[in-house]
């Protein structure tokens, strides 16, 4: 009997939007039709999204990709060959050889794409469970040394290192601890977590249980955001297969120890991405701001010690376990230890995933990656970080993607999300747009937060109208100030940063004369 030729259709929310479904019902109808044995594997996205639905047929050379593929092209694909991985107008040529993917370094990001989501044998079968393994055989004191050793940062945006809060809640005594992955992903442009949880949950899982044995905890909770429907169902189904093959529950891989985990549905408060807020709608309270100390590390979900982490960075940790720490701080430079998913949003050619070792430049992203703009015309500006993030001209893009070098320009890297820009974008309407969020988005607990971002968006409405520019202006700046300093969290108090960077690098959308540092910079 001939074996079936494995077809791969991504099951990932942006394929699934273009219409990976129709597409693989009607390669199923095709290959029947024809009397052609297939096999359909629905795999996660390899993140070339603007080739999406971007189908992959196994060839005895490789995976050979074809894309953007719609229903209606499928009879023209079987006509061509392409089970035999013929041309056709839609042939990308082997998947491991289009530039976009060859030239990444995909650490986190090795299996998405690759596998079926939900198998457990395809997971192992590709490294997963080497690192919970070699945890397991190890004392808790010398796991989380190996996760400081790594260098490995947060990677929801604050990048506090990921070994010291673990070595918090371990020397914090306590009857009960809890790991609590914040999967909140709210940021403008950013997309990398729902691709982990969607194309490989069992590395967010086995991560999540590497931490409980680490620091003691038996219990933890994956905070989704409701907008993320089929990560959700998902993560559940993953859950429960891990459960049923001994990963999750009473004995974990033969340890004698005992973890286990559920999902918790958000409703999409932007504000539940700070992870003290996080804590609150845990607890079934609203999502609000809790003032520290103390420390959730300390006391945390319902009082108890609490790791708190990102899905990119817990996600991250079974290859440290796995390779050892060495391996992973080989990757980057300076304090920017590994490796970080990039996500390409906004005005580019070819928007998608990218997971480079930090020390690249945005530069390279957006043109070696991102093909430069969709519409032809000339970038102007990059939201590097989110809503809150800088908006950073052409004269940073070859500052180097580090932490401390982003510091050192008053911008952030956060959680690796770029929206970029051409020449018709009206800077002070970005910078309206900044104060107008974070009033819509803010918790109300703090008054920088509640009202100077009202009071801003009302500021440079004024400027934008010539009302007092100068005046306004010089409001706006001391208004900055007092929500940089005064505020509770990192909503009000990093919303300047890209109303101040509008204002610094791009005067004349203001109506307002370059200054001579920015002229000189521009030049």
């Amino acid at each position: 009997m001939t074996k079936p030729i494995k077809i791969f259709i991504p099951r990932d929310s942006a394929a699934l939007a273009v219409g990976a479904n129709e597409v693989a019902q009607a390669i199923e109808r095709e290959a029947a039709a024809r009397g052609q044995s297939v096999q359909i594997v629905r795999n996660g996205s390899r993140g070339l999204l603007w080739l999406e639905p971007m189908v992959e047929v196994q060839t005895p050379e490789g995976r050979a990709a074809y894309g953007p593929v719609q229903a209606e092209d499928v009879p023209g694909l079987f006509d061509a060959g392409w089970l035999q991985g013929a041309s056709h107008p839609l042939a990308q040529g082997l998947t491991d050889e289009i530039p976009y993917l060859k030239n990444q370094q995909r650490l986190t990001f090795a299996r998405v794409g690759i596998t079926d989501p939900l198998s457990l044998g395809d997971y192992q079968a590709h490294g997963g469970l080497a690192g919970l393994k070699r945890a397991a055989t190890m004392e808790p004191a010398a796991i989380v040394d190996e996760v400081i050793e790594s260098g490995l940062r947060g990677r929801g945006g604050a990048a506090f290192p990921t070994g010291i809060k673990w070595k918090t809640v371990l020397s914090t005594p306590a009857e009960q601890k809890y790991i609590a992955c914040n999967a909140d992903e709210g940021d403008s442009g950013t997309f990398s977590d729902r691709m982990i949880m969607e194309g490989d949950p069992y590395t967010l899982i086995e991560g999540m249980t590497i931490a409980g044995l680490a620091v003691g905890a038996t219990y933890g909770y994956i905070y989704v955001r409701s907008e993320y429907p089929d990560a959700i169902a998902t993560l559940n189904s993953a859950i429960q297969n891990a459960r049923a093959a001994g990963w999750l529950g009473h004995d974990i891989a033969g340890t004698g120890r005992a973890f286990d985990l559920e999902v918790r549905v958000g409703a999409g408060a932007y504000i539940c991405g700070e992870e003290t807020s996080m804590l609150e709608s845990l607890e079934g309270k609203r999502g609000q701001v809790r003032s520290k100390p103390p420390l959730p590390a300390i006391k945390g979900l319902f009082g108890q010690p609490t790791v708190i982490n990102n899905v990119i960075s817990l996600a991250t940790v079974p290859i440290i376990l796995a390779k050892g720490a060495a391996y992973y701080r080989d990757y980057g430079m300076g304090r920017s230890k590994g490796t970080l998913p990039f996500q390409l949003a906004g005005n580019l050619k070819q928007g998608g995933l990218v997971e480079r070792a930090f020390g690249l430049t945005l530069r390279e992203l957006l043109y070696d990656y991102g093909g430069g703009s969709a519409s032809g015309r000339p970038l102007r500006a990059v939201q590097v970080g989110g809503p809150l993030g800088a908006y950073l001209p052409e004269s940073q893009w070859d500052t180097p993607l580090d932490y401390e070098a982003y510091v050192g320009i008053s911008a952030m890297i956060g959680h690796g999300g770029l929206v970029a820009f051409d020449d018709t974008v009206d800077m002070s309407k970005m910078a309206q747009y900044a104060m107008e969020f974070c009033a819509v988005e803010s918790c109300g607990k703090c008054t920088p937060c509640r009202i100077g971002a009202v009071r801003g968006t009302e500021v440079i409405a004024k400027i934008r109208a010539g009302n007092e520019r100068e005046q306004q202006v010089h409001l706006l700046r001391d208004l900055c100030d007092t929500m940089l300093g005064g505020s509770l969290c990192a909503l009000g108090g990093m919303t300047p940063y890209p109303v101040l960077s509008a204002l610094e690098h791009f005067p004349e959308d203001f109506g307002l004369a370059k200054s001579s540092q920015a002229a000189a910079s521009a030049a």
